[in-house]
């Protein structure tokens, strides 16, 4: 799928690869954080030994950063992207709409949906993007 990106998250994703040597594939500029989307497998290279270089790019980079790992398929970007949330399980429905109902442990609900949504927005915008998921809802 295409994804057009903004000058100043090119940038970022420039900035991030020549920090990291991980080139990510997608940039969300939100307010004062950055989440970048990072290829499958390249996670560990992407925040470093005990989260060394993650933590240079924020202070280079001057934002909070977010890593989202990306999957092969919906249903796993979309666990991906709500992680550090412990979800059981995702179904993606394509009747009127292409919505993924996610599963998550009643105890991590709130770190799924973050501070002021703020979680579940970027998985939604990140799904769109990607996989042309219209909606992420939690049941």
């Amino acid at each position: 799928m295409y994804v057009e990106l903004s000058d100043e998250a090119r940038r970022y994703m420039a900035r991030f690869d020549e920090l990291t040597g991980v080139a990510p594939r997608d940039c969300l500029v939100e307010g004062d954080r950055l989440v970048f989307l990072i290829p499958a497998g390249e996670m560990a290279a992407a925040i470093g030994q005990g989260g060394a270089t993650v933590t240079e790019a924020e202070r280079r980079l001057g934002r909070s950063v977010e890593l989202v790992e990306d999957a092969d398929t919906p249903e796993a970007f979309v666990a991906s992207a709500l992680a550090p949330a412990a979800v059981a399980a995702v179904t993606i429905s394509e009747q009127d709409d292409r919505v993924a109902y996610v599963e998550v442990v009643p105890a991590d609900r709130g770190v799924a949906i973050g501070a002021d949504g703020q979680n579940i927005e970027t998985a939604r915008t990140l799904a769109k993007r990607h996989y042309d998921v219209d909606d992420v809802q939690l049941t």
